[in-house]
């Protein structure tokens, strides 16, 4: 067809078709995992790259992570290797690439074909053959090529901030599981030392130096903290399997651990103030949204400027008369807008404007709250700490050495210096968990903040404490004031609560 066609109608037709070549793209290499890492990077995050699902190249990569008690960024290192919540953002960012290359294309023309046969005998057939294409895919490809890659730099956006939410909810998980490692520990030795105590009631029942009631009372005091043990080998199991999902572990693989102290806070804490104004400048959700509303802006306009220009179509058209004669020509086919201007479109362009905005302010309100909240949990939480360190535990600490002293010189009984002892550990598991909670809600405050916190040069560990469980094999037949130093707390000159290390 293209021979017979006049010069004319061969140039209409080369325009036509360098046009659609140049409207031709083609999505990033790397999908944009290099401007997700890059995001992620800048506000303190992980660097990423594209993931591999090449088992070897993982194994290499974690290997030796999984040969030492892993710290918070290890866990985080091997979520970002082998978890699947990120090759899921990345193929969402393959998506948002897709749609880049369909924003930069025209779409297809559409070629028409007509065959018209005469009524008279030896006249020829009337073949005519068209070329059309929509007009306003030709001047729109700029404008929504642009909007185009404004969503893809908003994918990109909301994709770095998956990455800090991953790194996040791992540093969580890691945190809660080394706290349960530290109560499960202090529960298991309330446990036995409570199991002791009861057995020891029994024999000093049975010597008939213990009434019921006390005797009743120990055993169910013992049951209790035997529940209580296993409430807490429960969340440690409980933890770890969260950890493990987040880390991509599957449960079959079991070779790995966590460290057994957690770190204290430093002395050096940020303002609230600057805390506020890094979420406000920095949070990629809060710039991913305001994005979109300038996208949605933009696409609101672009509606409004070609809601009468819909249906318009240019092409070229050449015909064989019945003489043999060609005749050829532009066409033009515009659909009239008498009931139809696309107030549909208008009116969702509006709406969808209108609720990213109101999305944004929403967004922006509650990010200050969130941090507002979690820089005074984050404070409250020193402030136990501190009051733990120097005030509760030490004084239970005397408790019991005062305690002992006394039950040196019989004044009082071996269960009064067993319940000192369990009040002493219910205070160490109440520090703990402090200690515990200050992480986690230092990591909550990141989350809202959108940005990492600067480390913290390493320092004070606590652990928990391990303390005596009372001996059983006192003669029952002695007053039971008479217990000797099978209690006794361990010495310690540091004035720092034992367990507490320093690094």
């Amino acid at each position: 067809m293209f021979r017979v066609l006049s010069w004319k109608a061969r140039r209409l037709l080369s325009i036509a078709i360098v046009l659609s070549v140049a409207g031709c793209a083609t999505a990033p290499e790397d999908r944009g995992a290099s401007a997700v890492s890059r995001f992620s990077s800048e506000r303190g995050g992980p660097a990423v790259g594209v993931p591999t699902q090449d088992e070897d190249a993982r194994a290499k990569l974690i290997g030796p992570l999984l040969e030492r008690h892993l710290s918070a960024d290890d866990a985080v290192t091997i979520a970002l290797v082998r978890s699947p919540q990120l090759r899921i953002e990345y193929a969402r960012l393959g998506l948002a690439s897709a749609d880049v290359v369909q924003a930069g294309r025209m779409s297809n023309p559409t070629l028409s074909a007509s065959i018209m046969f005469p009524d008279r005998a030896g006249e020829s057939n009337q073949v005519g053959f068209g070329l059309a294409t929509r007009f306003l895919d030709l001047l729109l490809i700029p404008a929504r090529s642009r909007i185009a890659e404004q969503e893809f730099t908003r994918a990109q956006m909301l994709a770095g901030n998956a990455v800090l939410d991953l790194a996040r909810d791992v540093e969580s998980a890691y945190y809660a599981l080394v706290g349960a490692q530290h109560i499960a520990t202090m529960r298991q030795t309330v446990a036995k030392a409570a199991n002791a105590a009861a057995t020891l009631a029994q024999r000093y029942h049975d010597a008939g130096n213990l009434p019921d009631l006390q005797l009743s009372l120990e055993k169910s005091a013992a049951a209790q903290a035997s529940l209580a043990a296993l409430s807490a080998r429960a969340e440690v199991a409980d933890a770890r399997a969260r950890l493990a999902t987040l880390m991509g572990m599957p449960a079959s693989e079991t070779g790995w651990d966590v460290e057994t102290r957690l770190p204290l806070p430093s002395a050096v804490e940020v303002p609230e103030a600057d805390l506020q104004q890094q979420a406000t400048d920095r949070r990629l959700e809060l710039q991913a949204r305001r994005l979109e509303v300038a996208t949605l802006r933009d696409g609101l306009g672009l509606t409004q400027s070609t809601r009468w220009f819909g249906g318009l179509e240019v092409g070229v058209h050449t015909e064989r008369e019945t003489d043999r004669s060609r005749i050829t020509g532009p066409s033009l086919s515009w659909e009239l807008p008498l009931f139809n201007q696309n107030q549909d479109g208008v009116l969702r362009a509006q709406s969808a404007l209108e609720r990213a905005e109101a999305e944004l302010l929403q967004s922006e309100i509650a990010t200050g709250n969130d941090v507002a909240r979690s820089y005074a949990r984050l404070q409250n939480d020193r402030e136990a700490i501190t009051l733990y360190q120097q005030q509760l535990l030490p004084m239970h600490e005397r408790i019991v050495q005062h305690t002992q002293e006394k039950l040196d010189f019989m004044l009082v009984g071996v269960f009064e210096l067993i319940r000192a002892r369990q009040d002493q550990y219910d205070a160490w598991q109440a520090y703990l968990e402090a200690v515990r909670d200050y992480w986690l809600h230092r990591v909550d405050l990141q989350r809202a903040m959108g940005v990492a916190l600067a480390a913290q040069p390493a320092g004070e560990t606590v652990a928990p404490q391990v303390p005596q469980a009372p001996a059983s094999d006192e003669d029952p037949h002695r007053h039971h004031h008479g217990m000797g130093h099978s209690m006794a707390a361990p010495a310690s000159d540091d004035p720092a609560p034992a367990g507490v290390h320093h690094h």
